[in-house]
């Protein structure tokens, strides 16, 4: 249990005697954090504003019983109220250092949340068609992914990282028919211009060049009945190992990999929606027509339909298209059936051009899993590629597009992951070529590692300054407390990590991790600017005490920035 919490149990445990029919609910209202403004105390909370109705009181009433009863605990050194009912509060500077100081022994360890009886996660992420290389736009959603899958094993979930395949759709016909063009033209064929509608791309050339070594001209001139299936599978295969590689280099292994086909041969959509019939949320009937389609351009059909509407979507959903074949919603549907099996919470990581199909995968997994299964979407915007302020243009249909691994090995996977995190993943996010290589205060990846260099190398250097080995032993038996006021704003800044993390895992935004880094990171460089302005340098061989106390505060922060920094899958380098 982290700081904040421990406030926290200690207010609700308060209000309880004060109140002792408040029910959970209630009591998970009270919020403990850090205050927007700094002036206004170390920590902040809500709990009169939200219990005071409950209770029969006041805000300003119950907020003054509040800070009598806290003005009594030993950790907390001020309280005060603010406005209608708001608390602030501060607290000792050992209060701080006890919270943080166990980090120096404990290292990987400090601050992992363990739970008796984990939620399991299946995060779902990458998932990209396996019909061409990973280009940019799939980065941001396989970064986001991977880091929220470390934030949530931090928090103490079991987690599971699954790659859906989607290899039983049309695009792959489409795929396996592009490819049999670049196998003729390995073959010597003049194959022309690729027909629109086909994969231009010369990234199956090669793929061409593999099947013309293995199967010679066997399937030349032959009808498509004859090779379809077998360039279907062979360039699946080969997109699935390329895309495999391109997450590689960017530090991403997946536990799982499902495909389709297998999910739909196998009967897995069939038994679904047996399953919601026998719930009796299947039925055939016919659709209004789609808002703002005109009349003439919509034509009423019967359709074998799903009662998404009774879980919150705004239409009910077919299963079924005019030709027989199930679509992919129901494929989906048996596929969040198949990972319910296996978790209790279901996270998808999809483009923001998925949105519109939020509500009726949320509707069909409450319904498939009759409530037991919560369904998490994270929606990533797009990635916008500048190079020195001008941005490059792409298209997906001219086979003209920016791939994953290109912008990998142009500025090298720290970068990528550290700046695909830098906004909110349903903010648009800019990505310029030239900047996330700068080695400045503009570039977060250099800023922080930067930070987290300096610490080791004031580390490497304290032994011989100060004459003997200085280990973590040492400064936890022997360092004490900083009490101005820039170490305690690090010291606490420190001590937000665990906070951090189980407020990334609840909301999964892992763009939290990467702001803490940043923010941490600032304040020492400030910290660092401050001791060669004013002479307090971090180490003083005439001042051992001093120098301990300082080194200790440096040895905390660079192990939290390497925590992040682990977390994030960006590399905690010591020289630069």
């Amino acid at each position: 249990m982290n700081l904040f919490e421990q406030i926290s149990q200690t207010l609700k445990d308060y209000v309880k005697t004060l109140e002792p029919g408040l029910d959970d609910p209630s009591l998970a209202n009270i919020v403990v954090e850090p205050p927007r403004d700094p002036t206004h105390g170390e920590m902040a909370t809500n709990a009169a504003m939200v219990l005071a109705k409950k209770m029969g009181m006041r805000p300003k009433e119950l907020a003054e019983n509040i800070q009598t009863f806290l003005k009594a605990d030993s950790r907390i050194s001020d309280v005060s109220i603010a406005g209608p009912g708001f608390i602030n509060l501060s607290l000792y500077p050992d209060v701080w250092w006890d919270a943080t100081k166990n980090l120096l022994v404990q290292h990987d360890d400090w601050g992992l949340r363990t739970v008796e009886h984990p939620h399991h996660v299946n995060i779902e992420f990458v998932s990209a068609n396996p019909t061409g290389p990973m280009h940019v736009g799939h980065c941001r959603g396989a970064v986001v992914g991977d880091c929220l899958a470390n934030i949530l094993l931090q928090a103490g979930y079991r987690v599971t990282r699954e790659y859906y395949v989607n290899d039983a759709g049309a695009q792959v016909d489409v795929l396996a028919r592009s490819t049999y063009l670049r196998y003729c033209e390995a073959l010597g064929k003049d194959i022309g211009e690729i027909p629109q509608g086909l994969y231009p791309g010369s990234y199956l050339c090669e793929v061409g060049r593999q099947l013309a070594s293995e199967y010679g001209s066997r399937f030349v001139d032959k009808p498509e009945d004859i090779w379809l299936e077998t360039f279907r599978k062979f360039a699946i295969d080969k997109m699935m190992d390329s895309i495999k590689e391109d997450l590689s280099a960017l530090r991403i292994v997946h536990d799982v990999f499902t495909s389709e086909k297998d999910l739909v041969s196998d009967g897995a959509v069939e038994r679904a929606l047996d399953k919601l019939s026998s719930l009796s949320l299947m039925y055939h009937g016919i659709l209004e027509p789609p808002k703002g389609k005109p009349d003439d351009d919509w034509e009423p059909r019967e359709q074998y339909l799903f009662k998404s509407t009774k879980f919150g979507d705004d239409v009910d959903r077919p299963v079924q298209k005019s030709d027989g074949t199930w679509t992919y919603f129901a494929s989906d549907i048996a596929y969040h059936q198949q990972k319910a099996e296996g978790a209790d919470i279901l996270v998808n990581i999809w483009g923001a051009d998925h949105g519109g199909y939020v509500k009726r995968m949320s509707a069909a997994t409450k319904a498939i899993t009759d409530n037991a299964v919560s369904l998490q979407v994270v929606l990533c915007q797009l990635v916008r590629l500048f190079q020195n302020g001008e941005p490059i243009k792409m298209s997906k249909r001219s086979g003209s597009f920016v791939t994953l691994r290109e912008v990998v090995d142009e500025v090298g996977s720290d970068a990528v992951r550290f700046m695909m995190l830098m906004r909110k993943a349903d903010a648009p996010l800019d990505f310029d070529f030239a900047k996330v290589i700068e080695k400045s205060k503009e570039n977060p990846v250099f800023y922080v590692q930067y930070a987290h260099a300096r610490i080791a190398s004031v580390l490497r250097r304290a032994g011989d300054e100060l004459q003997h080995a200085v280990d973590d032993k040492e400064l936890l038996q022997m360092a004490k407390p900083l009490t101005d006021p820039m170490s305690l704003e690090l010291m606490r800044k420190v001590a937000e990590y665990p906070r951090m993390i189980e407020q990334a895992a609840v909301a999964y935004e892992p763009h939290r991790v990467a702001y803490y880094a940043y923010d941490l990171a600032s304040l020492f460089h400030a910290y660092w600017n401050r001791g060669k302005e004013e002479g307090a340098r971090f180490i003083d061989p005439d001042h051992q005490q001093d120098s301990l106390n300082r080194l200790a505060l440096a040895r905390l922060v660079g192990l939290a920035l390497r925590r992040t920094l682990c977390v994030m899958a960006v590399e905690p380098v010591s020289e630069m």
